[in-house]
């Protein structure tokens, strides 16, 4: 049961339905929060980016990418992280003979991105530094394909799953790429606890979504049917397939081996000069 005499705290992230199926053991009220309240706040990952730089979140879900700029003020969880196993987003382009058909092809092109600080900005400059990044909603990178505003276009969420039936030519996933190079995942995005929570409140923080999370993977049909208010239009089928895809054992615990894929891309996007210093992540001791 809530407890109306605590209060509450945000806990930001994304109206994805992968998003939406970790959290609902909380929003279900059907674990131990430890007498934790927390209220949802729900925006796209470039917006929550922007809202952990301005320090306002207590925990909140963001890309990697981002947290090579937010490691003074924030902590990572030891679970809750979304990772490209062997996919990942999708660079996209119109099926016709004047657009680009490689990914080196992009080089002094203007490419969609769906927010300055995603991690899908971050793997395609480090695949491709000469491409133009032009910042554009996430929901709207196809239809700006489409509409001749770019060149291509890195697509995320349902996207990654729809871009084929769209009628559009992959240049190239580019967590399946990164998995050829690194024999790692990609990782795209975590969830992240302010510092000055205090250690007994950052503990009991990372309990609650990390039952969460099991009891999410436990009642799976349960989960996904509270999903599926977040699938933007996705049939069941797909949002199933699509949460699998992040909602998964590297989402229970990343493991030594998703704690050394964050390592490497924070490494390499500071030796490509993609990020201003080189970071060393830092995690919540799991109990």
């Amino acid at each position: 049961m809530t407890n109306a005499s605590v209060p509450p705290l945000v806990l930001a992230h994304s109206p994805d339905s992968d998003d939406a199926f970790m959290f609902y053991g909380l929003r279900a009220e059907a674990v131990d929060t430890e007498g934790l309240v927390f209220r949802h706040e729900l925006a796209d990952i470039e917006t929550l980016n922007a809202r952990a730089l301005s320090r306002d979140l207590a925990i909140t879900a963001i890309s990697f990418h981002a947290y090579a700029y937010l490691a003074d003020a924030y902590v990572l969880l030891p679970h809750g992280a979304s990772f490209g196993d062997g996919y990942g987003p999708c660079v996209i382009a119109r099926e016709s003979a004047d657009a680009p058909s490689t990914l080196g092809a992009l080089d002094g092109r203007r490419v969609a991105i769906p927010g300055a600080l995603t991690t899908a900005a971050l793997a395609l400059r480090m695949r491709v530094p000469g491409a133009i990044p032009v910042v554009i909603p996430f929901d709207r990178v196809g239809e700006a394909v489409e509409a001749r505003e770019v060149d291509a276009g890195v697509v995320i969420h349902e996207g990654q799953l729809t871009w084929k039936e769209e009628g559009f030519r992959l240049l190239g996933d580019l967590g399946a790429l990164w998995k050829e190079e690194t024999g790692l995942p990609l990782p795209l995005g975590g969830n992240a606890v302010r510092r000055d929570l205090g250690a007994e409140m950052i503990g009991k923080v990372s309990r609650a979504l990390g039952r969460s999370i099991e009891y999410s993977l436990a009642h799976r049909e349960e989960a996904l049917t509270d999903a599926m208010r977040f699938a933007r239009g996705l049939p069941r089928e797909k949002a199933d397939r699509f949460v699998g895809m992040y909602v998964n054992e590297w989402t229970r615990a990343y493991g030594e081996k998703g704690r050394e894929a964050v390592r490497l891309l924070l490494d390499r996007a500071f030796e490509c000069g993609a990020i201003p210093a080189r970071v060393t992540p830092e995690w919540v001791e799991a109990e």
